[in-house]
């Protein structure tokens, strides 16, 4: 008994930051603040970034922190995109953990409280995620086995697309002083970009409860508006990656290998396209990877 009471306490000491960028999601950032005001497991301060919406959405977090348990911060920028609003959410936060959450999500009450036992459970540990439950026009979808998300070794699983949702992870703040910040120069696909370099060296707990809830198919999500050019941005992560020199041997011929088949799909859909300049570009450095992958195989 004694020795649950002082590890309970232990991880009611750990400070944790919730950080929530949004872009004119005013109707449904109340949805996002909430679940995070009934927590099991109470935040330290909830930092909102507002990346420059022409909405209500200043006046609506004014409310909420009015009567809130806990501090709500509103950070404002110009419209620089999700990955420049979290990073300055990071460096304004002053818990050791950090929880992201985006604006059009939500979490089941014992989210912040399951994660923080895990990772005070593990000190070695730098970033959890949790399950999710998706939704689409309102009703529940069953996930595809490929988004099912992976615990320990993630870097295989996250060479193809993204599969640690944004909205289940829990940090400990020295991973960004250890692999960086979001790249801010990213439109999109900043997660897989950050997972990636992460993941070649760390392993991932996996809570494995659905915590988090996702709200999908809207035609004003990042992922719908650049859906066609998504592999653009993977492939870029991809090469930066591979030249950085951080991978073993077995994960660089698998990030090889990815990127080469990455490159040939987007050049051919760059062709069938009418852009047939960038097609072969991507064709050509298809070429240059398949080499490389017979090269270093």
């Amino acid at each position: 008994m004694d020795r649950f009471a002082t590890r309970r306490t232990a991880v009611d000491n750990l400070l944790i930051s919730v950080i929530i960028p949004t872009y004119n999601r005013a109707w449904c950032l109340e949805r996002a603040i909430g679940s995070v005001l009934a927590q099991q497991r109470a935040c330290t301060e909830l930092i909102v970034v507002d990346d420059g919406s022409t909405d209500d959405t200043a006046a609506l977090v004014a409310r909420l922190a009015s009567d809130a348990p806990i501090p709500i911060r509103l950070l404002v920028q110009d419209n620089r995109g999700a990955a420049a609003a979290r990073n300055l959410g990071i460096s304004q936060a002053r818990g050791a953990l950090l929880a992201f959450l985006d604006a059009d999500d939500w979490w089941l009450p014992r989210k912040l409280a399951l994660q923080a036992a895990a990772m005070e459970a593990a000190p070695e540990t730098l970033v959890s995620h949790t399950r999710e439950i998706w939704f689409r026009h309102g009703q529940r979808v069953n996930q595809k086995k490929k988004h099912d998300p992976p615990h320990g070794d993630i870097f295989a699983a996250s060479l193809g697309m993204c599969v640690v949702g944004m909205s289940t992870v829990m940090v400990r703040r020295q991973l960004f002083d250890r692999y960086g910040l979001f790249d801010a120069t990213l439109p999109c696909c900043e997660d897989y970009d950050l997972w990636l370099r992460v993941g070649c060296r760390e392993a991932f707990f996996l809570v494995p409860e659905s915590l988090t809830g996702k709200d999908g198919g809207r035609p004003d999500q990042l992922s719908v508006i650049h859906r066609m050019g998504m592999d653009r941005y993977r492939i870029r992560s991809l090469d930066t990656l591979i030249a950085s020199g951080v991978l073993t041997p077995a994960q660089h011929r698998a990030a090889v290998a990815e990127l080469a088949r990455k490159c040939t799909i987007y050049g051919q859909g760059c062709i069938k396209h009418g852009r047939p300049e960038e097609g072969r570009r991507y064709l050509e450095l298809a070429d240059r990877y398949h080499s490389a992958k017979g090269h270093h195989s």
